[in-house]
């Protein structure tokens, strides 16, 4: 058995999930600054803050790949509702 390839492979995989622990950190941070300036449409306003909070629980949980999953979508509706003129800053 090959030691090195065994090593290193989990080495890339504490630095992938450091890496998307970073990412996913990140744009909570500023999914939550963009979040706290808006006003307009409730329902929407609602749903992103349940992905805000649902990108916390995931990733107090461990699951990286479903918090950094939540985050975008939260970021994406924020973006789409500026767009539409649904959301306003």
């Amino acid at each position: 058995m090959d030691s090195e390839a065994c090593s290193k492979s989990g080495e890339n995989a504490n630095g992938l999930e450091e890496d998307l622990r970073s990412e996913t950190l990140k744009w909570q941070k500023r999914a939550r600054e963009l979040f706290c300036r808006l006003s307009g449409d409730e329902p929407m306003l609602e749903n992103i803050s349940a992905y805000i909070r649902d990108s916390q629980f995931f990733l107090d949980n461990g699951d990286l790949i479903r918090a950094f999953e939540a985050v975008i979508w939260a970021w994406a509706w924020m973006e789409i509702g500026l767009e539409k003129g649904m959301l306003k800053q």
